[in-house]
């Protein structure tokens, strides 16, 4: 044969099956793109030179591991619509005289071009929007913006091996279908439906108790760090729920409607249902796929878009004032205040809302109403009845707040922060039983609360002494881990970021200094919430960009499935439709039965996904709250948001989708091969 016969063979099957070709190879394109991007941005000088840089590139890091193994997955999933559609073309060619060895080479032919092409297009891509996708970055997290260009070497050959490595395992699988398939079953491929199916409702149902648990468990959950345990959990049960309710689901939906003679006996719903309920095993998962990967993207972007719009109320929480000093194994705060009054002084800035109080905080474990210090003798330990107990007293408590509370002895005040507490009285091991006077809405603001553990109680004690007392018993139980009583001393600048950080430093620079003349052993910590600012921007930044890019490739998942969904069931149907014609169908009878069938069905993955996310709301909601994002109304309005435009998106895929599907079943403009 001649050399170029099987490159022009390949090459001409691909040309003729474009209608299949181009939206794969665009695909293939797009995630090479997107991963090199992610690769250069993990590589890049520029980017490891930012504030948190290593934090962003490791960040981007797992992206790149999380678009690998997506693309080696969903590209196989894609490329059984492809072989599929073929089949019926190597069946031929097996007939007219081809071995197996020849269809191989055609294959292998096939797969070198459309790697060639991905490769070249996709890297060529990449290379070029990177440094968009850098300025991009820069702009995100407000970092200054460098113009040279750059490529990486490494993010260039890292991509090239993987997806070679995975067109080279799709060749593989090709080869092994061709191998084991005879002749003849390969020309009536793609005429071979599925058996009529049976209802499985005992499936239906157990997919309803599994997706029923997965929201049950979503729900149920009232800490952070529980729904860090539980929230991959959640994830698999809905995954598996989803699958086995909308295969076994849909067929007996599909036989419901058989039963009901009004709707199954007109002319748009009769082909439609028919079509349907004989391919359901496939349409079904089909559906369950485009289900799960709306709602990914929907949980992706809304709670990364949450994360980054939040940063700025989440630094209020961490930091409740622009400059937060600490010290402990002092017996007053007066030096720390001197020392920042002398700076504040020679700066010539005021202090605003200055804050002065001691706070003891430890952590404990809450079992039967008593906070139990001594762990070891728990033989079940759940890190869900942890609990950061934060101690003040009342004279700081009324002189910050304004209040006039009142404390016998043994008497407290308590405040819950995600959690509950129930009972009269609090007992702390070791400690006098403390009645509890009252539970209050208002605390000393504590940014380490809000950011150490999920679950806190503060406690308002009538003195000094009681404070000092519960001191000495945890430090008894938790020997040289334990807590010492911190003097706090908190105020806020009218001064923009920078002039705020000069002042932080020198702050620190000269408490570093005095420190170090002293014999005791002080301990202290400033905080800055101008100095703090670009790295927590940096670091939710990281996760939104990450968002946004993993959420475009699930977009791109989604829209190929729907397209090749409706692609692959318009050539099985078009036979179909031919007979109902000759026997006098309609072009406008067959809009309508297309549409009927879109409209009982396609929409069901839109619907799923939308309550998939109101049920995963608040675990989401929770999980958030790790990164100090407690602002419940943001998050429902950028989920409400995201879901409107992924709609308005869906509805606009569904009707080229389905121009495509009507085009194919009605003989418009159909390719032959």
């Amino acid at each position: 044969m001649n050399a170029g016969f099987y490159p022009k063979l390949a090459w001409n099957g691909i040309r003729k099956n474009k209608k299949l070709y181009l939206p794969y190879l665009l695909t293939c394109t797009g995630m090479i793109t997107i991963f090199y991007i992610l690769a250069f941005l993990s590589e890049n000088r520029a980017t490891a030179g930012m504030r948190a840089g290593n934090i962003v590139q490791y960040i981007l890091s797992l992206g790149t591991w999380v678009i690998g193994a997506f693309s080696l997955i969903f590209l196989f999933y894609t490329n059984s619509f492809l072989i599929r559609k073929r089949k019926k073309e190597f069946g031929l060619y097996n007939i007219l005289g081809m071995g197996k060895r020849n269809l191989a080479i055609i294959l292998l032919w096939e797969t070198l071009i459309v790697a060639g092409i991905s490769l070249i297009c996709g890297l060529c891509c990449g290379v070029l929007l990177s440094k968009a996708a850098e300025l991009c970055l820069t702009n995100i997290l407000n970092e200054e913006i460098t113009l040279t260009f750059s490529v990486e070497p490494k993010a260039l050959v890292n991509c090239a091996l993987l997806f070679s490595a995975i067109f080279i395992l799709i060749l593989l699988n090709t080869l092994r279908q061709i191998r084991v398939a005879k002749p003849i079953e390969l020309l009536h491929s793609e005429s071979v439906g599925e058996k009529p199916p049976k209802a499985n409702w005992f499936l239906a149902i157990l997919g309803a108790v599994i997706l029923a648990a997965a929201y049950t468990i979503a729900l149920m959950i009232d800490n952070p760090i529980q729904a860090i345990l539980n929230f991959f959990l959640a994830v698999i049960l809905v995954i598996i729920g989803t699958y086995i309710l909308f295969v076994s689901g849909s067929v007996a939906l599909c036989k419901l409607l058989q039963k009901n003679k009004n709707y199954y006996y007109k002319t748009n719903h009769f082909v439609s249902v028919s079509s349907m309920l004989y391919r359901m095993k496939r349409n079904g998962a089909g559906l369950a796929s485009i289900c799960i990967l709306s709602t990914m993207i929907l949980v992706m972007v809304s709670s990364t878009v949450c994360l980054f719009v939040g940063t700025e109320n989440s630094l209020k929480e961490v930091y409740p004032r622009d400059i937060i000093i600490s010290t402990e194994n002092t017996s007053q705060p007066e030096p720390i205040k001197h020392i920042a009054a002398d700076i504040l002084k020679e700066k010539q800035a005021e202090p605003k809302d200055e804050m002065e109080y001691r706070e003891l905080s430890f952590t404990s474990y809450l079992e039967n109403g008593t906070l139990i210090l001594d762990t070891n003798s728990i033989q079940n330990i759940s890190f869900t009845n942890l609990r950061l107990l934060c101690i003040y007293t009342l004279e700081d408590y009324n002189r910050i707040l304004g209040k006039e509370e009142t404390l016998g002895e043994n008497e407290v005040l308590l405040h819950t922060s995600r959690t509950d507490f129930a009972e009269s009285s609090i007992r702390i091991e070791g400690c006098p039983e403390l009645q509890i006077k009252k539970t209050v809405d208002d605390y000393i603001p504590d940014g380490e609360a809000s950011t150490m553990f999920s679950s806190s109680l503060f406690l308002i004690v009538p003195d000094a002494e009681t404070m000092e007392q519960i001191s000495r018993i945890q430090a008894e139980a938790y020997g040289k881990n334990a807590s010492e009583i911190t003097d706090y001393y908190a105020f806020n600048l009218n001064l923009n970021d920078k002039k705020q950080i000069e002042i932080y430093e020198e702050i620190f620079a000269r408490m570093k200094e005095e420190f170090s003349k002293t014999e005791t052993p002080y301990h202290f910590q400033i905080k800055s919430l101008a100095n703090e600012r670009p790295g927590h921007y940096e670091l939710n930044g990281g996760f939104f960009f990450l968002g946004i890019f993993l959420g475009l490739i699930f977009l791109a998942a989604t829209v190929l499935i729907m397209y090749y969904k409706q692609i692959s069931e318009g050539y099985e149907d078009q036979s179909k439709f031919e007979i109902m014609q000759k026997v006098g169908m309609t072009k406008k009878e067959i809009r309508k039965s297309i549409n009927s069938q879109i409209l009982t069905v396609f929409f069901l993955p839109l619907i799923a996904a939308g309550v998939h996310t109101a049920l995963a709301f608040p675990i989401i909601s929770k999980m958030l709250m790790l990164f100090s994002i407690e602002n419940t109304p943001l998050l429902a309005g950028s989920t409400f948001v995201t879901y409107l435009i992924f709609a308005v998106f869906y509805i606009f895929v569904y009707r080229i989708t389905s121009r495509a599907y009507y085009g194919i079943v009605s003989g418009r403009k159909e390719d032959s091969v």
